[in-house]
């Protein structure tokens, strides 16, 4: 049985401005977690001496409860409407964020009763992100048409990083000088202007859109466990499930790491590794958008085939890593800033064209929806992004305290993360990524 069918010349489903619109709730999503994740934490480290294991395990903490994600995406398929779960979880992240504000003033007071409140406010958020992200991709899935999704995974990602860029340079502008009442009404400030903004960009959106295609006729609501099991039972689903955790896995090991990597052997200062940080993500900025019009341009050309754009951005990833681990024997000597915006680049065509695999894969269901589908990509995603920071840091630790050398610590962990995505890279290469049903075909009646 197929599962979609287009009708007519003009594809259905959300346009270019309502893809804009989805956008601008990625940002609002992006802008709450940079607070919990990136500000608070740096706030309990440094201004309150807090260990800085706490913090770190709060963000794992919050990845961790987002093994939930297939719970609200199968949720939101068996509703009429996705809008009020994304609206849920944006109030539980919103509300959360808000809360691990008091936690991280309460912990330099109260460590015990901080310590407690920043759990219960980094579990809502978590529970928020997941969600919200999860209804609000699914809702992106099934709304888009198959030509656009490349390109809409690009505009959402791309406006998710701009709403953290925003956020985090709006808040660090008005947070000094510093204390307890000005960071309670910057933070709160940021998270309502980011809940405003999402807000009017779903107001109405879903119910003046059509589906883009005909969706799956279902008997009877599938129960959970029966989801579950049809997706893991999908050759390539499962496929595509190994392939995100191992990939996100590689992604995200370095994000602990570059910065100690650019002060131990290039002798950076923190102002400059900061800056190189930054070059990093200009570098993945610049390559969204490359692989979301190549792509859209790719699937109208030669098929919904995203295959040939992941594989790029993998192996453009690993011969960047590559590079690194060369350049930790080189030192001062190698071109760190090219390296390192290089890799940039080829993570961000990685990224979107993995998200607009996501997209089309989720629609393949024969009776499992697009909700489930994105959730349980999701929480493989969360599971690897928590998974890959702690790991290369703690990597590199261990790897320094038994050599006694920084740069074959580096080198071997940089190596590994090469080696992580020359696996991903094979691993979708086995994987049909989007090819969802065509024009000719028709719903099994």
């Amino acid at each position: 049985m197929t599962s979609h069918v287009s009708s007519g010349s003009e594809p259905l489903g959300i346009g270019w401005f309502g893809i804009i619109r989805l956008g601008s709730v990625q940002a609002g999503i992006g802008a709450m977690v940079m607070l919990a994740t990136s500000l608070l934490n740096r706030v309990m480290v440094v201004e309150y001496s807090v260990a800085a294991a706490i913090p770190a395990a709060l963000v794992a903490w919050h990845y961790a409860v987002q093994i939930t994600r297939p719970l609200w995406g199968h949720t939101s398929d068996q509703s009429r409407r996705r809008t009020p779960w994304i609206v849920c979880g944006m109030s539980l992240l919103a509300f959360g964020s808000v809360l691990a504000v008091d936690a991280t003033i309460m912990i330099a007071a109260s460590g015990f009763w901080g310590t407690v409140l920043a759990i219960v406010s980094f579990t809502m958020i978590g529970f928020g992100v997941g969600m919200s992200g999860t209804a609000l991709l699914a809702l992106l899935a099934s709304r888009v048409c198959a030509d656009r999704k490349p390109a809409a995974a690009a505009i959402s990602w791309t406006m998710m990083i701009a709403g953290i860029v925003i956020a985090a340079g709006l808040s660090g502008a008005f947070l000094d000088p510093f204390g307890e009442a000005r960071l309670a009404i910057v933070c709160s400030i940021v998270v309502l202007v980011a809940f405003c903004i999402a807000m009017a960009g779903l107001y109405d959106l879903e119910a003046t859109t059509q589906p883009a295609a005909v969706p799956i006729a279902k008997a009877e609501a599938q129960s959970f466990q029966d989801a579950l099991r049809e997706i893991w039972q999908d050759k390539e689903a499962r496929r595509f499930t190994f392939f995100v955790f191992v990939s996100m896995l590689a992604y995200s090991m370095q994000d602990l790491i570059m910065e100690p990597f650019a002060g131990f052997l290039f002798a950076m200062t923190p102002g400059e590794s900061t800056q190189l940080s930054s070059l990093q993500h200009s570098g993945i900025l610049a390559g969204m958008p490359i692989a979301g019009a190549g792509g859209s341009l790719y699937s109208k050309r030669y098929g919904q085939d995203l295959k040939l754009w992941i594989v790029i951005g993998c192996l453009g990833s690993a011969i960047m890593l590559g590079g690194l681990s060369a350049g930790a024997t080189r030192g001062g000597d190698w071109p760190l800033t090219a390296n390192v915006f290089g890799l940039g680049v080829s993570n961000g065509i990685f990224a979107v064209a993995a998200v607009g695999a996501m997209l089309g894969l989720a629609s393949n269901g024969k009776t499992s929806g697009e909700g489930a589908r994105m959730g349980v990509w999701g929480a493989s995603q969360a599971i690897a992004f928590g998974l890959g920071g702690l790991t290369g840091a703690v990597l590199v630790d261990q790897l320094r305290a038994f050599t006694g050398q920084d740069a074959a610590a580096f080198q071997v962990v940089f190596l590994m993360e090469a080696l992580l995505f020359l696996a991903a890279a094979m691993v979708a290469t086995g994987t049909t990524l989007i090819r969802p049903a065509g024009k000719e075909e028709s719903m099994a009646l």
